[in-house]
């Protein structure tokens, strides 16, 4: 990490720059997004972003907001959770509404999560660079990931990066993704970025991109929730997921609780690896922050707390996450924040160097699949063994440390 990004991620109102452009983009990918401010009227104070004029509520209470607020069932997500689209009242008026008459919690927003923001990952924009892969591939044959299952839920897979440049991408299936190579947009390349590291650990690992963050990096909970019950059906051991989101009165995510609740806890064995963020604070970011989650945080080169990571006794574990090399697709990136803002550059390397906790959370989830082969443990027998392991290598003012040798 240069001293020049570290200035950036440490300067207040730089970062608020940085906050305001990602919220941008994302509005303008998705217009149907509304954002809340607590009043002001700067995108840079926003708290959580949410799906306008809908609400999600469990199926057991739908009676009673319906007689509180009016509106009516756009469509069941999953069992137990329903996408209530309002009539005639606007999101935050109508759970101001329902936290005063049945207390607040009962419906909650149908939140985005992303995979930028500052909130969320990159902590940076990638970087061009001729360089091998970080962390190296693994060429040990003993836990090289065989037998192992993991779901990358992403942007997509880039199918052309599968070549002799890029080996340890062969066989990883997947949505596939476009892109254009005169323009590449922000958050292109990000799955298949992802599912490299994964397979740098776990090179024999079978690794499949489920392509659901297409919108800007952006998806709203109703949808992810329907999409990774579908993904449940595969039965992968492992969920890597390098997105989240921040929620109204930090409450965690209806149908996240729910979805672990009906479907998650039943699979004895399949572990959720997610993102713990990138605000600088240590307030829950979700889905990481749930007990049944393991959440990443990130390490720069040091071994101490990256400078962007989100903290708290809620991280489970922190691993690399500054300046992490791999696949990127070659053509033209313009640069949406400071201190490139607008610059245009060409890629033709085939690599990238990238910075986010977006990229510590397949480090953990590829060093599971590494461990399962080795030991025969199930995902979340793994994950407890390394998460053991990490908080034996604990350290002050960090916390539990995995890293790969």
């Amino acid at each position: 990490m240069t001293e020049q990004r570290a200035a950036w991620w440490n300067d207040h109102e730089l970062r608020r720059t940085r906050l305001r452009r990602h919220v941008e983009i994302v509005t303008e990918a998705r217009p149907e997004i509304a954002v809340a401010t607590g009043g002001s009227d700067d995108l840079a104070d926003m708290q959580h972003m949410h799906r306008g004029g809908a609400i999600l509520v469990r199926d057991a209470d739908l009676a009673r907001v319906a007689a509180i607020v009016p509106g009516d069932v756009e469509r069941s997500l999953i069992n137990g959770v329903s996408l209530y689209r309002l009539r005639d009242v606007d999101t935050e008026t109508a759970l101001a509404q329902i936290d005063n008459q049945l207390g607040v919690g009962v419906a909650t927003p149908d939140h985005v999560l992303h995979i930028t923001i500052s909130g969320l990952c990159p902590a940076s924009e990638p970087e061009d660079v001729a360089l091998p892969p970080y962390p190296a591939v693994n060429r040990d044959p003993a836990s090289d990931g065989s037998g192992v299952l993991v779901s990358v839920v992403d942007t997509g897979f880039l199918p052309s990066l599968a070549d002799q440049q890029h080996p340890w991408l062969a066989g990883v299936m997947g949505d596939d993704e476009s892109y254009d190579p005169a323009n590449i947009r922000p958050f292109e390349g990000h799955g298949t970025f992802v599912a490299g590291i994964v397979r740098c650990l776990a090179p024999a690992a079978q690794v499949r991109v489920e392509g659901f963050l297409t919108h800007g990096g952006t998806i709203f909970e109703s949808e992810i929730i329907t999409q990774l019950d579908d993904a449940l059906d595969r039965v992968p051991d492992i969920i890597s997921l390098s997105a989240g989101t921040l929620t109204r009165h930090n409450l965690p995510p209806l149908s996240f609780d729910v979805f672990w609740e009906s479907r998650l806890r039943h699979y004895k064995g399949t572990v959720l690896v997610a993102a713990a963020g990138n605000d600088q604070h240590r307030g829950p970011f979700w889905p990481a922050a749930f007990p049944w989650a393991v959440s990443v945080g990130a390490l720069d080169q040091q071994n101490k707390r990256a400078e962007f990571t989100n903290y708290g006794s809620w991280v489970d574990v922190y691993a690399p996450g500054v300046d992490i090399v791999n696949a990127f697709p070659n053509g033209v990136y313009t640069y949406q924040e400071p201190p490139r803002m607008d610059e245009a550059h060409k890629f033709e390397h085939g690599m990238a160097r990238w910075s986010g906790t977006s990229f510590s959370t397949p480090i953990v989830a590829g060093m599971i699949a590494a461990r399962m082969s080795e030991t025969g443990e199930s995902g979340r027998q793994a994950a407890d063994a390394l998460l053991t392991m990490a908080r034996q290598n604990a350290r002050p003012r960090v916390g539990a440390i995995l890293k790969p040798t």
